[in-house]
């Protein structure tokens, strides 16, 4: 029998295709981001309509990721977008993901970033890491997620050619609005493919993301 983080990964992987439609750079291209040795975390608080979630960005280790995220913060590109998928695995909210992001709205998405693999950061999807949602390596735009409980199998596996997904920071407060994200009702009927019944009811909202 498949373990919990098993099916969540496949779960991922089968959804794949609503993660990132790619539009055309409106900015200079996100890999010539180049941190300073030892660069402090960035903050950014997501003020939703349940409450904040403050997460703790890694420019260190995942520049590339990182950058990518902030532009979209720093153009008021996240100013009104939703949580609108809640993947639970294993029952009472112990593992899963909540989902956010433009969904393939090409007017207002730059050109993808990447692809910054755990086996290169070292970042691995722990409780409350935020990562960057794809299709292929290398195809992630706007849409990330936020793993609820230990999901290390989204890490990937470089012997058997899995790159993973490109973990690049964690929630350091709002962890209870993370989970009362993840336990919203769900519409059974709504969702593409692998997808079916993950997409939120009623979408929370992200009315503000700012740099703190």
């Amino acid at each position: 029998m498949k373990s919990a983080r098993q099916i969540l990964a496949a779960s991922l992987l089968a959804a794949a295709g609503l993660f990132c439609i790619a539009a055309q750079a409106q900015d200079a291209p996100v890999e010539e981001a180049t941190p300073a040795e030892g660069a402090a975390p960035v903050h950014v608080v997501l003020m939703t309509t349940l409450g904040n979630i403050r997460l703790a960005l890694d420019t260190q280790r995942a520049p590339l990721s990182t950058a990518n995220f902030l532009r979209y913060v720093d153009a008021k590109r996240f100013d009104g977008i939703n949580f609108y998928r809640a993947l639970e695995v294993g029952g009472e909210g112990e593992f899963g993901l909540v989902q956010a992001g433009l969904r393939g709205d090409a007017s207002r998405q730059f050109e993808p970033v990447a692809h910054e693999s755990p086996a290169q950061t070292g970042i691995s999807h722990k409780d409350g890491t935020i990562s960057m949602a794809r299709l292929d390596p290398g195809t992630a735009t706007s849409d990330f997620f936020i793993v609820i409980g230990d999901l290390v199998t989204l890490d990937g596996n470089p012997a058997q050619d899995d790159p993973g997904y490109a973990a690049f920071g964690q929630v350091i407060d709002g962890m209870n609005i993370v989970r009362q994200i993840l336990m919203q009702p769900r519409d059974p009927d709504a969702g593409d493919e692998g997808m079916k019944g993950q997409m939120l009811a009623q979408p929370v909202q992200i009315v503000l993301a700012r740099r703190e």
